[in-house]
């Protein structure tokens, strides 16, 4: 055996113990922890791989190997301790030792997600760092600030950029550090594996991706090989890379390593793809200040609807991703749009494991017949496109940014809660011009409504769920949701729904299309908390699991 398959069969291994607890019951251990393990619904997630052909089916089983190395990598990017912690529990071989690795599994790191990152593990900080693993533990907002405005123009991309730690050198002085210098024993047999499913595929595009994606591994340029993603047209839709910031909550700068390994379902695809060509007419419509408008998007935005047979990294931790908009690099989206992939077995199991229990039991019992799947899907869609629409690249104080560097640490909540509103804001207006058959308005608004619950159930210091929050709140003081106090239950005022989502999303396109810190800050802060009357609600919804704990017959 080479060395470099020594290495990749330790690192699978490793990764592949995560996978062994997922499911198990509980036997004895800590009875509150037990409590927490049970809110995610163990849920096996599979595709039908018979339509494949032979080599395409042993290039999975390679693209699937790769996604597994991505699992330590994540969790070294979530927290400096979490290596070595990891193998403090996983010396534990009690009752209690093994819930607490599995709980750490499904958090990645020793803070509950789902409890407002309250730690589970006794010894660790009792905050989950900010900085997460990107910067130097000690590292301050103002120490990094001020070395930035130090540097070159090429070293500032680089520091602020998605693909580069932030280090100290001997001399203790900030440094900076390429994902593939810091992340190398992962990514070298991620990478080999890659190009051995290249070589199987008889799939060009996918191929065309593999070898890309495999190159941007040691080069840190993932310009060619995202572009070769938004062209990928196979059978076996493949994400996988650093892409999303939410971990990063000191700047929102960094990405996080994560992967989805999906089936596209060519029926549900040719279904949607009526959407993408309307884009530039909801652009155009939008309710901000026409010269916030962009007057040309990029490409046609493709959409593809996939069942998914693995995920790994950030795209496995804690509450699973349904639908996902990328790449998030703005010369990518300007150039060739983005691409929307809709999780559809995932969706599928969170409305009926978690969605219609929530619906039970706080919506108005007059309400809980206008729950709907084809509203809770089709909105997830839009969510997904509205973040392709809107402002990205703008102009503060004269100088060209985006609204991803100008918010910082809150763009993530802005950003999901823009693209939440405008969801239903293009939904409405789809409607309303007869490219949506009208018998959706029935359901979307309650079924949202129902969804809220959902998200907020993540908790508030997640960007979805703060998001939520602070939409459900905005919308209440509009008067477009109601509480019946006397019945503790919740429900839609149609007549006010409409007004209040477009105010709303006016309210957060501006913001952005302004850059404003302040403004967003100020709108989290009154907004995104959590109410008595949602807080009684929540109160009553201990026994309905919060999420899916994904199980992948497919990676065994």
């Amino acid at each position: 055996m080479t060395l470099l398959k020594l290495i990749t069969a330790t690192i699978l291994t490793m990764a592949l113990l995560s996978t062994t607890l997922i499911g198990q019951k509980p036997n004895g251990g800590n009875s509150d922890l037990a409590q927490k393990i049970a809110r995610f619904a163990p849920t096996t997630l599979t595709a039908d791989t018979s339509k494949l052909t032979p080599k395409d089916r042993q290039a999975l089983d390679k693209i699937i190997a790769a996604a597994k190395l991505l699992d330590p990598l994540f969790l070294r990017q979530v927290w400096s301790g979490n290596d070595a912690l990891e193998k403090k529990l996983l010396a534990d071989k009690s009752a209690a030792g093994r819930e607490r690795l599995h709980y750490f599994y499904i958090n990645d790191g020793p803070w509950s997600r789902l409890d407002n990152n309250e730690p589970f593990v006794e010894g660790v900080p009792h905050e989950k760092p900010a900085n997460a693993n990107y910067y130097p533990d000690d590292m301050s907002k103002d120490e990094f600030n001020s070395w930035v405005q130090g540097l070159s123009e090429t070293d500032k991309q680089k520091a602020t950029g998605f693909f580069y730690l932030i280090r100290r050198g001997p001399d203790r002085k900030l440094t900076i550090v390429p994902y593939s210098e810091a992340y190398k024993e992962y990514l070298g047999p991620a990478a080999a594996l890659l190009r051995e499913a290249a070589a199987l595929t008889t799939n060009v595009t996918l191929k065309d991706f593999l070898n890309k994606r495999a190159a941007a591994f040691a080069s840190d340029d993932y310009y060619e090989s995202d572009v070769a993603w938004m062209d990928l047209d196979s059978p076996i839709d493949v994400t996988i890379g650093p892409y999303e910031t939410y971990e990063d909550e000191l700047f929102s700068y960094k990405a996080a390593f994560e992967s989805y390994v999906t089936l596209r379902d060519d029926a549900e695809t040719a279904k949607l793809a009526k959407f993408s060509g309307h884009l530039q007419e909801l652009e155009n419509n939008l309710p901000i200040d026409p010269r916030y408008r962009n007057p040309k998007l990029g490409a046609a935005s493709p959409i593809r609807v996939v069942n998914e047979v693995f995920g790994s990294g950030e795209g496995n931790s804690g509450v699973q991703t349904a639908a996902f908009n990328l790449p998030n690099d703005e010369r990518v989206v300007k150039e060739k749009g983005s691409k929307r992939v809709m999780l559809k077995n995932v969706q599928d199991a969170k409305f009926n494991k978690t969605l219609i229990p929530i619906s039970k039991v706080v919506l108005d019992p007059a309400e809980q017949s206008a729950l709907a799947f084809d509203s809770f899907f089709t909105h997830i869609l839009c969510h997904e496109l509205m973040h392709g629409l809107g402002p990205h690249n703008i102009m503060v104080g004269g100088q060209e940014t985006t609204v991803r560097k100008q918010l910082k640490e809150l763009y993530s909540s802005i950003e999901e809660a823009k693209a939440d509103m405008t969801g239903l804001w293009a939904l409405q207006y789809m409607i309303d011009h007869g490219i949506i058959d009208k018998s959706m308005e029935r359901t979307l608004y309650t079924t949202y409504l129902a969804s809220m619950f959902r998200s907020v159930r993540f908790g508030i210091t997640e960007a979805h769920g703060r998001g939520v929050a602070m939409q459900f709140n905005y919308l209440t003081d509009e008067g477009a949701i109601k509480f019946n106090e006397a019945k503790g239950t919740f429900s839609v005022d149609h007549a006010k729904i409409k007004a209040g989502v477009t105010k709303l999303t006016r309210d957060l396109l501006t913001l952005e299309a302004e850059g404003s810190y302040d403004k967003a800050k100020a709108i989290l802060d009154k907004f995104a908390v959590i109410r008595p009357p949602m807080q009684q609600a929540l109160d009553k919804l201990k026994d309905v699991p919060v999420d899916i704990e994904p199980m992948f017959p497919l990676a065994k």
